[in-house]
This record gives structure tokens, C-alpha cells and sequence, in this order.
């Protein structure tokens, strides 16, 4: 989802994957960066330790570029029943 959206707003995306065990040193910690999985924009922690939704990235991205949050998108009734 990153380089897709780092490609439709232009902007550069870094993707950093390592085994977790390196996630998990003092020097890691000594960084002051988010516990992994996590995702920022710029110096925002958008989500720390867990997954984050498309649209909610979309939307942090859209703010710090000074555009518009997008529409929330409209669910049918399966949707709604099951909150996809």
C-alpha cells in the first residue's frame, strides 16, 4: 500500500523490514523510534504496534500535504453489519 500511495501523491516512501529480534536491542530503543510494526509520516507516529488502515494513512498523508481528508467511502449492507 506505501509505494502505491507514495506514487499517487508523490511523495518518497521508506519501507524498513527487519527481523523483530532487531527491533528489540537497546540500541534500537536509545533511536527513541515506535515499537515495530508501526508507520510515520514524517515525524507523526501514524500507528504503533499494529496494522493501520488505508484510508486512515491516506487521510494523515492528505493532511500533511494540506489537502482535503477524503470522503469516507459509502458501505452497503454487508458493510455495515461486519464494519468492512
Amino acid at each position: 500500500m506505501l509505494p502505491r500511495l507514495g506514487k499517487k501523491y508523490e511523495i518518497q516512501t521508506e519501507v524498513i523490514s527487519k527481523p523483530r529480534a532487531e527491533f528489540q536491542t537497546d540500541e534500537y530503543f536509545e533511536l527513541d523510534l515506535p515499537v515495530a510494526p508501526a508507520v510515520m509520516v514524517d515525524d507523526e507516529i501514524v500507528v504503533e504496534g499494529s496494522d493501520v488502515a488505508e484510508d486512515k494513512l491516506e487521510n494523515v498523508i492528505r493532511a500533511h500535504l494540506g489537502l482535503e481528508p477524503m470522503e469516507p467511502e459509502k458501505k452497503g449492507l454487508l458493510g455495515r453489519l461486519f464494519g468492512r
